[in-house]
């Protein structure tokens, strides 16, 4: 299984060092012509507004764009979901892929981050550790939205619809592996011809 990170700016080694510790070939992606032959693709954590620039610069936002519409399963991680929501309330190269509007820096500054058990069904009943940096967090969901994981307090902070997941925390940050599992699963899922009835 051979899964991409986006590596234009963030958080993208630690996704990579997850991924190769639960045995899946991990690649750095920096140009549309690398998307080709994976089977999945991790946007990760960093600066959404940076993330968008170079990647209008490096021509990948309509080549993600194909990439995912071709089915292939992809995961955002804060600024990784910021890339994939189609709202931010501001104007920002996106993705705009997932069916969410999103709020940036929701949680206030660095100096505000964070780390709370945050109860998950498809993974589990232990708690999994999500770790907020300068987190962002969804403030609507569209149709065809399953929200994965909430705070106490209500707040969605994890979603999928379809073949896309959206963490607004950082699972990378964690030696919980169990996210990058559960897209891992999915990715495989995604490789299995359909068989017609």
């Amino acid at each position: 299984m051979k899964i991409g990170v986006l590596a234009l700016q963030g958080a993208f080694r630690e996704h990579i060092e997850a991924l190769r510790e639960l045995g899946a070939e991990a690649v750095e992606v920096r140009l549309p012509e690398q998307l080709e032959g994976l089977d999945g693709l991790i946007i990760p954590g960093g600066e959404s507004t940076a993330i968008g620039k170079l990647a209008v610069k490096y021509g990948l936002q309509e080549a993600v764009r194909r990439y995912v519409s071709a089915g292939k399963p992809v995961y955002g991680t804060c600024a990784g979901m910021i890339m994939l929501s189609k709202d931010v309330g501001m104007d920002q190269p996106l993705f705009g892929l997932m069916d969410i509007k999103v709020e940036r820096n929701a949680f206030g500054r660095q100096l505000d981050s964070f780390e709370t058990g945050l109860d998950i069904p498809a993974l589990g009943d232990k708690p999994f550790p999500g770790v907020f940096i300068r987190a962002p967090r969804i403030e609507d969901v569209g149709e065809g939205v399953e929200v994965l994981a909430k705070l106490d307090d209500g707040t969605p902070v994890a979603a999928q619809e379809g073949n896309i997941i959206v963490t607004a925390f950082h699972p990378e940050l964690t030696h919980d592996l169990r996210f990058h599992r559960y897209f891992l699963a999915m990715v495989e899922a995604a490789k299995r011809p359909v068989v017609a009835k």
